[in-house]
């Protein structure tokens, strides 16, 4: 499969050129991200991360000290801020009373180790600790989401079926383990999804992997 997503990406690189993603300033801002973007668009995530900002948050310690009717305020533009705030209080925790509120030591451990622990957080599921893992702790954890899930079975190189683990197994076991390389790919992918790929009426026969479909001829959108 190895040809395959070396294909895939060379197209994709080709369309969308370099992603420069995730965009935040610091580590422990992609981690703030990774949890208030879960069930809400990245543009609604900027204004809350930008209160955070305006109010010198963006600091484990400074976070955690905030009460909770505060942070929901905070970051309410970022949708379910109750059901989120909770969330990050959870990650918080963890940060602050494991490693003292220090993401270097959080992040000197092994990836293993760090993505248990990650898991074990009330509210944090793969996406969430696969997106903290290599956005913010640059360990190679390949990101899934539903615009990977949605490509690649539409493509037939994945089964309908599959459930995040198995989409990630095959990923990490035909790429190389490059944490640059799993950054490009992943955001590459969310390109496509959101312009391309989508949900709904998916453009195909404009797509950059339009000849790489089952039988691919004439497409039709839809």
């Amino acid at each position: 499969m190895t040809a395959i997503l070396d294909e895939v990406y060379d197209r994709l690189a080709e369309a969308f050129g370099h992603q420069e993603w995730w965009p935040a300033e610091s580590p422990f801002e992609v981690m703030v991200g990774a949890v208030l973007t879960q069930n809400t668009n990245w543009k609604n995530v900027e204004k809350a991360i930008e209160n955070l900002r305006e109010a010198d948050l963006l600091e484990p310690r400074a976070l955690y000290d905030v009460p909770a009717e505060e942070l929901e305020e905070l970051i309410r533009p970022a949708g379910y801020y109750r059901i989120k705030t909770g969330r990050l209080r959870n990650l918080l925790e963890l940060v602050v009373k494991q490693y003292s509120g220090s993401l270097d030591e959080m992040f000197a451990i092994d990836k293993a180790t760090l993505r248990e622990q990650l898991l074990s957080v009330k509210g944090i599921g793969p996406e969430t600790a696969d997106s903290i893992l290599l956005y913010a702790a640059e360990m190679p954890s390949f990101v899934v989401d539903t615009y990977t899930y949605r490509i690649f079975s539409r493509h037939g190189w994945i089964d309908f079926e599959a459930d995040y683990h198995a989409i990630q197994d095959y990923m990490q076991s035909s790429l190389r383990e490059d944490v640059g390389l799993y950054n490009e790919y992943h955001a590459l992918l969310v390109q496509l999804g959101k312009d391309y790929c989508r949900k709904n009426n998916p453009k195909c026969n404009e797509c950059p992997l339009a000849e790489m479909l089952p039988g691919s001829g004439p497409l039709e959108d839809g």
